[in-house]
């Protein structure tokens, strides 16, 4: 029969086997290095986050082609959002969208045309001259419109973003970097999620003519709802592409390939590479209650801290499980204290580096209290 101490051994060794077992099932999988791209710049990101998980000259300069577009569409998008225009407005087409070059939908001089129908044919054919009425309508020319399109790119932050024209014309200052066109791409999904389901169109009929969508991403993955295409002689071939699996949502952008199947394989390398070792993990959400800090001088004698929206973060497949969440508060909280007030941060670490940080913010208001509330709790302030 076994002595207790050798019992007592076999315990303690079947407790640590456990511990690295549990240890080893929470380890996140190894990451290595992104995929061999030929391209001449490319960017993967994350949509929740926008944490960049694979890039080479990602801010640097380059011809986007017909990605330009993408701010076409975000500032029609805004329009009509903003009640400035409607999706059944009917445009007259110009003599200049007429005679425009490159990709066309064929929309004849003088005709009238719906502002939804231009909108996909800007999209899905990549017509230039949808794009030129769209932008006529608009900014009431193409100039002025393209005036509006250099504002929104400076008020989204893309630095590295100057237009043209508004349909994607080589120009030595017409450019966009594939970091810009992914934040842009992020933008139009987050803010114009309708808008942004005409991007998974495979097909465009007018006039009888029916047209593919040039993203083969589409017909290969059915992961992919978009983007954009872009491509000139000098700008190579270019694409812009966004897929869904499970919760994690991921941007592409490939610039300067030298044919449709590469830049499609290079999109599909670095989406794939981005969904195998990577995730988007929610650490908290906005009403999940962090603090109970102690309030001076209110009508209750605790606020509740919640953070200010909900937090995700992306991190190595598997390593979720070691996020850690530190949560601080400017002490002393005094009423009276607004809804949404910020008083405090979350700090959610990887163990490592700090990745993400949001505001805590009163989940209710605190009004002050009485009057003998605020006389003793002034007299332990003053003491503290």
């Amino acid at each position: 029969m076994p002595s207790s101490r050798l019992l007592t051994f076999y315990a303690r060794l079947v407790f640590v086997c456990l511990i690295l077992a549990v240890t080893a099932a929470d380890a996140a999988v190894p990451i290595p290095q992104p995929p061999a791209i030929k391209a001449r710049a490319y960017v993967l990101i994350d949509f929740q986050t926008g944490r960049v998980l694979a890039q080479d000259k990602g801010d640097v300069q380059m011809e986007p082609a017909s990605i330009t577009k993408l701010m076409t569409g975000y500032a029609v998008f805004r329009a009509i959002k903003e009640k400035r225009l409607s999706p059944t407005d009917s445009v007259t087409i110009s003599e200049h969208a007429w005679k425009a070059e490159g990709s066309r939908t064929f929309a004849q001089v003088g005709t009238q045309i719906p502002v939804d129908v231009l909108i996909k044919g800007m999209i899905v054919q990549s017509g230039n001259d949808a794009t030129i009425a769209l932008a006529e309508k608009v900014g009431g020319t193409e100039d002025g419109f393209v005036q509006m399109m250099n504002h929104y790119a400076e008020e989204l932050g893309l630095k590295n973003s100057h237009f043209n024209d508004s349909s994607g014309l080589p120009g030595p200052t017409h450019y966009m970097s594939a970091h810009d066109i992914a934040t842009l791409s992020r933008v139009i999904i987050r803010d114009f999620p309708e808008d942004y389901k005409l991007y998974s169109l495979r097909e465009f009929s007018y006039g009888g003519i029916k047209q593919q969508n040039r993203n083969g991403l589409l017909a290969r993955d059915p992961t992919v709802d978009g983007i954009k295409t872009g491509h000139t002689e000098t700008a190579g071939y270019c694409l812009a592409s966004s897929a869904k699996r499970g919760n994690t949502r991921l941007i592409s952008v490939v610039l300067g390939t030298d044919s449709f199947k590469a830049r499609e394989d290079a999109s599909a390398a670095l989406l794939n590479f981005g969904f195998t070792f990577y995730e988007t993990v929610k650490a908290k959400g906005k009403d999940e209650v962090v603090l109970k800090p102690e309030v001076y001088k209110g009508e209750t004698d605790r606020v509740t801290l919640v953070p200010a929206n909900d937090v995700y973060v992306t991190v190595g497949r598997g390593a979720g499980a070691q996020l850690k969440t530190t949560a601080t508060v400017k002490e002393p909280v005094i009423a009276p204290i607004k809804a949404g007030q910020a008083l405090g941060e979350l700090v959610v670490s990887d163990g490592k580096d700090v990745v993400a940080r949001v505001p805590l913010v009163a989940q209710v208001a605190v009004p002050e209290g009485g009057w003998w509330t605020r006389m003793v709790d002034g007299i332990s302030l003053w003491m503290k």
